[in-house]
């Protein structure tokens, strides 16, 4: 998708802004990345995405402690010691970022599945574009106007917005929580005609104030369907705002508002899920992870700007599942996280790293097949700047072991909605990898 027609597309989304504690909400009842999902069989599997903006450095996030040498000697700069990093049981060969001392205890105790060395062929190092491609699953070659799981929901929901919601999809599809949705963020979806993402339209919508005002100025053919979507959306507003308020407690975990703005958001999707809302998948996102210079501490390596980031990000998981947990909802959740690009091998000299090509993905849940999928990346000692770690695994084989496994979508329909036909992965309990 060129850039002018993705902004197009993207900036006039119809948003649901709701503000639970804080964070606004955004309703996605259309988005084709996101919209797929929810025609799958009702089995109440729900999945949650956790974007990394900036692409995140996964040999300082999953390291390789065989390779240690080679790793040590590449990025001498900001390399973790190796008497620091965390351990995995019966993963001797590989550990985790001393920061992520949540997500070590989560994967011991059997709820992290790791994937390593994720990308697709032909790697783009553009932010907008990789993130285009991971959100439509395209070749990098290839542009895509619709998104990965929307393909499939193209036929299920003709005819959306009229008569939604209805009695067999009562709430929104998909759910962006935090922040105004943005092109880089949202990727590929269809025109929704406006975002409403502050808290006196949410409001004016809850008290039945006629906001189609705010759409006068656009034109054409857009205005009708502008208006019917508002009213969509205030009906969304009622369902999520009576989904909240089922939930009077959740876990005493979490850390005070705005100490962790990923916990904050996650808190509020654990709080939606266990509420009743039939939504399938939500997503949440942090940034920072564009790590060119000062990545760690100079005299510390284990501290510092990606440390914080991953310490947060282990925080936020591990209390959101414990949130789940004690809610009785978590054997129906599985997250992902995911960036647009992984970082080189080789540090540069402003004690960063540079926009590279694979890079590990983390999923957790109940009902993830603990480990590590793939092996540790090959580094040599003499990494140029141009070296990039290979890819092992097509981030496309994640998402058709989402549909398959998760969701139980037919191969059939799995590979038409991913346009080629990938192999799933042995992420999810009870299901086996495919033989070779």
């Amino acid at each position: 998708m060129k850039r002018r027609d993705f902004l197009k597309h993207t900036l006039p989304a119809i948003a649901l802004p709701a503000i639970l504690d804080g964070w606004s909400l955004n309703a996605w009842a259309k988005s084709p990345l996101l919209q797929g999902i929810s025609a799958a069989e009702d089995n109440g599997r729900v999945l949650v995405l956790v974007q990394l903006n900036g692409g995140n450095d996964g040999l300082n996030t999953v390291i390789p402690i065989d390779l240690y040498d080679a790793y040590y000697a590449a990025r001498t700069n900001i390399a973790i010691p190796q008497e620091k990093i965390l351990r995995l049981n019966g993963f001797d060969q590989t550990g985790l970022n001393p920061a992520m001392t949540h997500i070590q205890h989560m994967f011991n105790e059997g709820k992290v599945s790791i994937v390593q060395a994720v990308s697709y062929p032909n790697p783009n190092f553009s932010h907008f574009r990789a993130t285009d491609i991971w959100l439509t699953g395209s070749d990098s070659d290839k542009t895509l106007d619709s998104g990965w799981a929307g393909r499939f929901l193209n036929n299920e929901f003709p005819g959306f917005p009229a008569g939604y919601p209805n009695n067999n999809m009562t709430d929104p599809l998909a759910i962006q929580v935090g922040g105004i949705i943005s092109p880089a963020f949202q990727g590929p979806v269809t025109s929704m005609g406006m975002a409403i993402t502050n808290p006196s339209s949410f409001y004016a919508l809850l008290n039945n104030v006629n906001t189609s005002s705010s759409a006068s100025s656009r034109a054409g053919d857009q205005l009708a369907y502008i208006r019917e979507m508002s009213m969509v959306t205030d009906k969304y507003a009622t369902v999520i705002k009576n989904a909240a308020q089922k939930i009077k407690t959740q876990s005493s975990l979490y850390p005070a508002q705005g100490k962790n703005p990923l916990a904050d958001q996650l808190k509020i999707v654990s709080r939606l899920i266990a509420g009743g809302l039939k939504t399938k998948v939500y997503m949440v996102n942090m940034g920072g992870f564009d790590t060119h210079a000062r990545q760690t501490d100079a005299k510390d390596t284990t501290i510092g700007a990606h440390a914080r980031l991953l310490e947060r990000l282990s925080e936020a998981i591990n209390v959101f599942m414990v949130d789940l947990q004690e809610l009785g909802v978590a054997d129906r959740v599985l997250g992902m996280t995911f960036s647009e690009f992984g970082r080189r091998i080789k540090s540069n000299a402003s004690g960063g790293t540079d926009h590279g090509a694979a890079a590990p993905v983390l999923l957790f849940g109940n009902s993830v097949q603990p480990g590590i999928i793939g092996t540790n990346p090959p580094i040599t000692a003499a990494a140029t700047a141009k070296d990039n770690i290979a890819m092992q695994h097509d981030f496309r084989s994640l998402y058709t072991t989402v549909l398959e496994n998760w969701f139980m979508i037919n191969q059939a329909a799995s590979e038409s909605i991913m346009l080629k036909d990938f192999a799933s992965l042995a992420i999810v309990k009870g299901v086996n990898a495919p033989s070779t």
